[in-house]
């Protein structure tokens, strides 16, 4: 079996209580979320391997790609409040310090612009 050095370190580092809540994330989805999961999803894009809510401890991301270290996170309207906003910067500040590239795309983006999103996506992988 082929085996990947940052899954191994990402997988390794995960507590039991975050591989559940990751699972229960993957259940509840948000429409857009779903919507750009099927654009993600078996390397439809560019053929870049993206995962649903992947483990970094402390954090679960929305969608990553192990390969070049790039993280999606899909927000709607919580993510505007202060607390959130807050919160949010110092989730990116840590996945940034931890190697990881971190776009942030809101819901309705999604839905009225998502070949503007797909190719934000590719832009920040290097696939433009």
């Amino acid at each position: 079996p082929r085996t990947n050095s940052s899954h191994t370190h990402v997988m390794a580092n995960t507590k039991p209580q975050q591989l559940d809540r990751a699972r229960e994330l993957r259940k509840a989805d948000t429409a857009a979320e779903q919507r750009l999961w099927e654009h993600l999803r078996n390397r439809r894009l560019a053929n870049l391997k993206f995962v649903r809510q992947l483990p970094i401890d402390p954090y679960i991301a929305d969608f990553a790609c192990r390969s070049e270290k790039l993280i999606v996170e899909v927000d709607g309207a919580t993510h505007s409040s202060a607390e959130e906003f807050a919160y949010d910067q110092a989730r990116t500040s840590f996945l940034e310090r931890n190697g990881w590239k971190v776009l942030r795309v809101w819901n309705a983006e999604v839905f009225t612009n998502r070949d503007g999103v797909l190719e934000t996506i590719l832009h920040a992988a290097g696939k433009m």
